[in-house]
């Protein structure tokens, strides 16, 4: 099984390029200016291929080498308003390039980025930006009135200025020597809040977490300079991989404000995207909305952040072949799971088999592993355990296996199926009785 899965990184590092010695020189340069950040991908695809496109938005497009200069000087906008190395900031952006820029400018600044949910109730969003010390946001200027008065407020509004995406910051000059952050700032990745208010998550960044989050690269067939369509939301965890995928792959991304099922096939076409990076739903209303676009052009159909139907995998690929991959997961855990097109085929609605790097386990109420076919707790164990929540606790561990939340059971292929919500269980970071809710 080690061979095999060796084979299969080395296969993916030649698809993606990694044997190329100018592109592992570009990352080893950019690597030692930010380290592991958002940043570093984005410096060395513009010193790689700087006049690839970067990004396509409602507003046009950018280059690698465009966006390399508007991040810098995005950062130093920052810095000359007093948002300084370590001060935690929310972003709350739709899909476009002010999410973007915001993103890795803050990154050059040493900030940890908070990614706030743009549909959250203003009682929540204040509750997230006092619990997670937020202050200041940046925002679009059609959300501003979500977020409380005291915090600093900066508006990215590419809508009003496409060539200048954030007219509070003025028109700053950039320094002759940009100085690089101390420390990298990790970002803060909010929970879905089904069972209430979200929580923050933060990963820390390391060599085998990098390898284990990465393993899917060995099991999907994703390619340099792949042209990704991400209609899902750049808040969440899964399209904000995605966005960073493009970037370490030096794709380009299609962005847009809002999902419109008919636009976003009209971008598979106009850009002859190679990937789609949705949720199930996003799928429905496709086939619902373009039946008969052409499609061709996709190599992945990637789908994640809820179930998918079992009639819905069958229904996309024979209207749009067999590209559909589903991949499972929470943002505590990580990627835990991958169905490619032939395990949805032979079993409609699995959530695949384990990603290389992860074990996952279903086990009974006293943390005893069950056999195949029966329905338990999913447990799983990887280097992509978050560390915690930022307002205390943390999942349940069962023998080093972490609690995802559902329940499920595993066939006797090894396939993984998700039967429902299960309890959540939050471990005090102090010694104590496991506390428990239901999540819905």
């Amino acid at each position: 099984m080690a061979s095999v899965q060796a084979a299969g990184f080395l296969k993916a590092i030649r698809r993606t390029g990694f044997f190329d010695p100018a592109t592992v020189a570009a990352f080893a340069a950019a690597a030692a200016m930010w380290g592991a950040s958002s940043a570093t991908p984005y410096a060395a695809a513009a010193a790689r291929h700087p006049n690839r496109l970067a990004l396509t938005d409602d507003y046009g497009s950018v280059s690698y080498r465009q966006l390399d200069w508007r991040t810098s000087r995005v950062a130093a906008g920052l810095r000359r308003t007093g948002i300084k190395r370590g001060a935690s900031v929310g972003l709350l952006c739709r899909n476009h390039r002010g999410f973007v820029e915001a993103n890795v400018a803050l990154a050059k600044v040493g900030c940890p980025v908070i990614y706030l949910n743009t549909g959250l109730p203003k009682a929540q969003m204040d509750q997230v930006i006092e619990r997670e010390g937020v202050t200041a946001v940046v925002a679009d200027s059609g959300l501003v009135d979500r977020v409380s008065a005291g915090v600093k407020l900066i508006v990215a509004a590419p809508e009003d200025n496409p060539s200048w995406s954030f007219p509070d910051l003025g028109q700053p000059r950039l320094p002759i020597q940009f100085p690089r952050p101390w420390k990298v700032a990790n970002p803060v990745l909010l929970t879905s809040g089904t069972s209430g208010a979200p929580r923050g998550t933060q990963r820390s960044p390391g060599a085998k977490a990098s390898l284990a989050a990465l393993g899917f690269l060995a099991v999907m067939p994703f390619s340099r300079g792949d042209v990704f369509v991400v209609p899902a939301p750049l808040f969440h965890a899964w399209g904000l991989s995605q966005l960073l995928l493009s970037s370490v792959l030096a794709g380009t991304v299609v962005l847009r404000n809002s999902f419109e099922p008919a636009l976003a096939a009209a971008d598979v076409e106009a850009h002859q995207a190679s990937v789609l990076a949705a949720v199930p739903v996003m799928l429905s209303r496709i086939l619902t909305a373009a039946p008969d676009a052409d499609l061709s052009s996709l190599r992945i159909t990637a789908t994640s952040g809820s179930a998918l139907p079992g009639q819905l995998g069958d229904q996309w690929m024979d209207a749009f072949g067999n590209n559909l991959h589903n991949l499972y997961g929470s943002t505590e855990v990580g990627q835990v799971s991958l169905a490619d097109p032939r395990d949805l085929r032979a079993a409609p609605g699995t959530a695949g088999r384990a990603l290389p790097g992860v074990n996952i386990r279903v086990v009974d109420a006293a943390g005893r592993e069950i056999k195949a076919g029966k329905t338990g707790r999913i447990v799983v164990k990887s280097e992509m355990h978050f560390d915690g929540y930022t307002g205390g606790g943390s999942k349940e561990l069962v023998e080093g296996y972490m609690d995802i939340g559902d329940d499920g059971y595993l066939d006797s292929h090894g396939r993984l199926f998700v039967a429902g919500r299960a309890r959540i269980c939050i471990r005090p970071q102090s010694k104590g009785a496991c506390l428990t809710m239901m999540k819905f």
